[in-house]
């Protein structure tokens, strides 16, 4: 997991789920990656997981952001874009 954004109406997080180990022996069968971004609105206390074309379009709109530096408003207006997709309420285990 890294963290790629933190601020008070929301948190983005980009998430090797299936990454090996450093130590770990090279996989005998293909495996898919399932690399993918997690965004989570604070405010509403929901969250939505991108992978697949999502997270490729996500990961797009990234390297733009690092082309052009994005103002918060600019980023809080995307990431509000996206938390529309959210249906999931966060909860600890």
């Amino acid at each position: 997991m890294h963290m790629l954004y933190d601020s008070e109406s929301f948190v983005v997080v980009q998430i090797h789920a299936n990454a090996p180990e450093e130590s770990a022996p090279a996989p005998t069968i293909p495996q898919l990656a399932r690399n993918g971004f997690e965004i989570v609105d604070k405010r509403s206390g929901k969250e939505v997981y991108l992978d697949g074309s999502w997270a490729e379009m996500f990961q797009l709109r990234l390297s733009a952001w690092e082309q052009n530096t994005p103002t918060q408003q600019e980023i809080e207006d995307t990431l509000e874009s996206y938390s529309g997709l959210a249906n999931t309420p966060i909860s600890l285990h």
